[in-house]
């Protein structure tokens, strides 16, 4: 049987690189952190689209791919 590797939350589930999410930070550490950034991005349909079903809703998308796809 295949062993499926362990999703890491805080890796863009597009290119890798960290994500910079803010509430993967305070679930790792425990301190309180602010708003993350990406309560402010735009995401297209076309980027989330672009992830792969098994890590849809497991693990944020970077600002670098969100600002490659909208530019």
């Amino acid at each position: 049987m295949p062993v499926t590797p362990p999703i890491d939350p805080t890796g863009c589930p597009l290119c890798g690189q960290a994500n910079q999410c803010a509430g993967q930070v305070e679930r790792a550490t425990g301190v309180k952190q602010p708003p993350c950034w990406c309560n402010e991005a735009s995401f297209s349909a076309d980027l989330l689209a672009r992830v792969p079903a098994p890590l849809r809703r497991k693990a944020c998308i970077c600002p670098a791919c969100v600002q490659a796809a909208a530019g």
